[in-house]
């Protein structure tokens, strides 16, 4: 009788992460789309087709919600990065890499993201979560970046350039926001890449 128990919970427990998984995922998406002020637990919900009881089951406030959100998918981000095709001695040519670095910073986990560091600025409760998310998030970054270019922080001037690029990748990101960017975007990474190669060269 125990093991029909242990079965049967099975797919309930899938069903709860597949529910919590949709929750995250529109989560990002509604913050993206709507702001921190239009993203509501029950916009989130009915987005992610699940009830608002559902919703506050896994996530018992809005903060504990969008900050779980850009952080599942900031690890999700993570996971692609190092995918398993990659090898890890053999990092990408540098354009590659530099392009994958800027590409964090361009789409809707950025937009989401950004709205939530907007919205810690004027919300006491969510801001020391925030903080903490993005410096985790950032150290991870920087360590994915110096594995992409197979760069050695140890080289004078490696690590100012790796966090120059990152800075620099942000910086697209926002110009992107408001207008498609892509043209002049080619040509900034097109000479990031130049500086990159030639700070790791030393």
């Amino acid at each position: 009788m125990g093991a029909v128990n242990t079965r049967g919970a099975e797919p309930k427990q899938d069903r709860s992460r597949a529910t919590r998984q949709r929750l995250l995922e529109s989560a990002v998406t509604c913050l993206a789309e709507h702001g921190w002020t239009g993203s509501t637990v029950t916009v989130v919900a009915e987005h992610a087709g699940v009830s608002r009881g559902a919703a506050q089951h896994h996530f018992p406030t809005r903060e504990d919600l969008f900050t779980a959100a850009v952080e599942y998918v900031a690890e999700e981000r993570s996971k692609a990065l190092r995918s398993p095709e990659r090898d890890p001695d053999h990092p990408p040519g540098t354009r590659a890499a530099v392009g994958m670095l800027v590409s964090l910073y361009t789409g809707p986990l950025f937009r989401a993201a950004l709205q939530l560091w907007v919205a810690a600025s004027n919300e006491p409760q969510l801001g020391p979560r925030v903080t903490a998310l993005e410096a985790r998030i950032g150290r991870e970054t920087h360590r994915m970046a110096l594995e992409l270019l197979g760069a050695d922080e140890s080289v004078p001037g490696v690590r100012e350039t790796v966090q120059g690029l990152l800075d620099m990748a942000r910086g697209l990101g926002l110009a992107n926001l408001l207008t498609d960017d892509s043209a002049r975007r080619e040509r900034v990474v097109a000479q990031w890449e130049s500086i990159v190669r030639e700070a790791l060269a030393r």
